[in-house]
This record gives structure tokens, C-alpha cells and sequence, in this order.
């Protein structure tokens, strides 16, 4: 690791907050609630006097609450956007204090299916309540009271990370001064249900799975759970980029196995992102972020898109990426549209890239300054 050479923050450690707890509780929005509720997050830089610099990042469906940094020196790899997070860069922690937490139904500190129900003292399991998008940004807003933040100069995220943002800009206008939500939707297609259903099955069909009930003591679920990440991995990137890759290139070898082996490297690659992935993340937990997402749908819930929209105060900057097809332009057109109509404050750029729905998450310069370019042009407002 070597801090210098790439702005890095630096060290860093994950904090927890926990709150609603007995005999309060945090309700939601399918009516169950639940107490106590733990939110894992980082923060990096430091809030101004006049609580008015921060910055809240919103991870997609595998992300959490570790966007920047390391948390000692023989890591190999820093936080998942690293390169946007930092002295210097587009989320400049010299100027912004910025905060990301791991969403509510997750698996990297805060509370979800993997958590103990204290009411039994076993994990949930499925004992724990489905959650929503909205139930993930009702839980962020009571971090963001406790952080001592006023307002939010912006909320940035991708995917999963951009719903939210947008459900932040409409549940509370108030304490939303611009948002950034990219490669993203106001609801998921039928498409991408779809998707996500069979990456269901999938941990469902396998045996180790046991309804939900599996723990520590027991075999996990990693057959199903890397099926669904194989299958979900697909969708993020493109034809274009997997060509470019892959091709049909062989793995060492010269000729066909004629065997079921792997004849592939683009096999080859995606086994590898599923063992990976069942290392790093819970199956069961996969289930509720994946129905979270899938529950989304902003004209469902308000009527009509235009409706979901009419009483937000933010500026939007909307940024899609021109090769993806799990979220596509014309989905970011649909947002910016409604936000047209209700004569919001909306600008909105396709990317030209390559790279499919995972853009957001590599490195683009264009990108990179359009994003540095709108935050400093908010905050310097909020500062006149």
C-alpha cells in the first residue's frame, strides 16, 4: 500500500451506530418492525461548522460500508470505489466529509438475515423481515440525524445505490441538496426480475441451503450462492467487454477437452467471481437485497413517475453508460423526463463506455470530472 502515490484516505475503520432499540423500533414499510437496528459505516474527511459538506454514497446490491481506504497495511485492495473517495478526488475528503453505510438486510455489519434476533438468540435467518429500499434510506436518515449533518450536499450511488439516492431526494426533499444517481432506474425491468429470480432458485436448489437455517455449524449454501453471482455477474458487464476479454480464448490448452470440464477462460473467469463471491458474502442476505430491489417502483408507490418527483427540491445530475443493458439510457431518460416536467433542476450525461452496467465502478475520466464538476458547483452555492 502506498498512500502517496494515490490519495489514498489512508487507514480506516468501520464504525457501528445502533439504535431503535426497546421499546422503540424501526417500523417498515411492510408493516413488521424491528428493534434494534445496527448500521455499519465509515466516514472520511470531517464535517464543517456548518454541517453542510456531507456527502452520503450508497453501495450497490454487494457493496457496503467500506468505499475508501484500508484497513491495514497488507491489504491488497482498498475500498469498492476507492478511486473517487479521497484528497483530491471527485468526493474530495479535504473539502467534503463523506459517509457510507452498509444498508439494512446486509451482511457486512449491520443488521439482516445474518444478525441475532434477540428475542430468540439464533440469527434470523428468514425470521427477519423483508426489507425495501425505502426501509435502507429510512435507516440512513436516523445515521444521518445521529452524524450531526443538517443537509446532505449531495447522495451519490450506483444500481442499487442510485435508487436509493433517488428514494433520499423524495422521502426527504429537505435535507437533500443535489443527488447523483447513476446507471440506475426508478424501478427494475421484468428483464432484470427475471434475472434475479433465478439467482433465487438457484440458493434455494441447493441442498445446503436448508430453508434459510443454515449457520456456522452447518455446510453454507456456496454452490447456489456462486450460481447466482455467475448469472447476476453476466448481466453487469457487456457482450463488447466480455469479447474483448474472453473471446473464446482457451484455458492452457490447445484444443477441446470434449469433456465437461473448463474448455473457456471466460468459464474459467466466471467460477472464479462465484468462489470469490461465497467468501465475502451470505446467501440468505442475497435473497433480501435482491427482492429490495426488485419491490422498487417509484410510479407503483406514487401514482406516476411525474408524481413521485413533484415535491423534491435537489439538483440531479443523472448519468447512465452507454453499454448497459441491465440498466439502460433510455431507464435514466425516464427519470430525467419526469424531472423535466415538474420543472426540476436536472442535467444528465450517457458515458460513452464499454465496460457494460460495472462502468460506474472503473475508472472514467469523464465521469470522474463530471462528478468533481456538479458536487463543487453545489457546494459552492450552498456556500454564497
Amino acid at each position: 500500500m502506498n498512500n502517496n502515490e494515490n490519495n489514498s484516505v489512508g487507514r480506516v475503520k468501520t464504525h457501528s451506530y445502533t439504535f431503535a432499540q426497546s421499546p422503540d423500533y424501526l417500523q417498515l414499510e411492510s408493516g413488521e418492525k424491528i428493534s434494534p437496528v445496527t448500521l455499519a459505516y465509515e466516514t472520511y474527511g470531517s464535517l464543517n461548522s456548518n454541517g453542510n459538506n456531507a456527502i452520503l454514497v450508497t453501495h450497490a446490491l454487494s457493496g457496503d460500508a467500506h468505499v475508501a481506504g484500508y484497513f491495514k497495511k497488507s491489504d491488497k485492495k482498498p475500498g469498492w470505489w476507492d478511486f473517487m473517495v479521497g484528497p483530491g478526488k471527485p468526493l474530495d475528503t479535504d473539502k467534503y466529509y463523506v459517509v457510507c453505510s452498509n444498508v439494512i438486510g446486509g451482511c457486512k455489519g449491520s443488521t439482516g438475515p445474518t444478525s441475532i434476533n434477540p428475542a430468540t438468540g439464533k440469527p434470523y435467518n428468514l425470521s427477519f423481515p423483508v426489507v425495501t429500499i425505502g426501509d435502507m434510506v429510512k435507516a440512513q436518515k436516523s445515521l444521518v440525524d445521529f452524524l450531526g449533518i443538517k443537509k446532505l450536499l449531495t447522495i451519490i450511488g450506483g444500481s442499487m445505490g442510485g435508487m436509493q439516492a433517488l428514494d433520499w431526494t423524495i422521502k426527504y426533499p429537505d435535507m437533500v441538496a443535489s443527488a447523483i444517481p447513476m446507471a440506475t432506474s426508478s424501478r427494475l425491468s421484468a428483464q432484470g426480475i427475471a434475472f434475479d429470480e433465478v439467482g433465487r432458485q438457484a440458493i434455494f436448489a441447493d441442498a445446503n441451503w436448508q430453508k434459510g437455517n443454515y449457520n456456522d455449524t452447518n455446510k453454507i449454501p456456496a454452490q447456489g450462492l456462486a450460481v447466482a453471482r455467475m448469472l447476476a455477474h453476466i448481466t453487469y458487464l457487456s457482450e463488447e467487454s466480455m469479447h474483448e476479454k474472453f473471446g473464446r480464448t482457451l484455458v492452457e490448452k490447445e484444443r477441446y477437452g470434449f469433456d465437461f470440464s473448463m474448455d473457456f477462460q471466460v468459464e474459467s473467469y466466471l467460477r472464479y467471481q462465484g468462489e470469490s463471491f461465497i467468501k465475502r458474502f451470505d446467501a440468505n442476505t442475497y435473497l433480501y437485497i435482491t427482492k429490495a430491489i426488485n419491490y422498487y417502483d417509484l410510479a407503483r408507490e406514487h401514482g406516476s413517475l411525474k408524481n413521485a418527483f413533484k415535491n423534491v427540491q435537489a439538483k440531479f445530475l443523472v448519468i447512465s453508460f452507454s453499454s448497459d443493458w441491465l440498466f439502460p439510457t433510455s431507464q435514466s431518460r425516464e427519470i430525467v423526463r419526469a424531472l423535466q416536467i415538474n420543472r426540476k433542476n436536472v442535467s444528465f450525461c450517457e458515458i460513452p463506455s464499454r465496460y457494460g452496467h460495472d462502468a460506474f465502478l472503473l475508472r472514467n475520466n469523464d465521469m470522474e470530472k463530471m462528478v468533481a464538476d456538479f458536487i463543487s458547483f453545489v457546494y459552492e452555492k450552498a456556500e454564497k
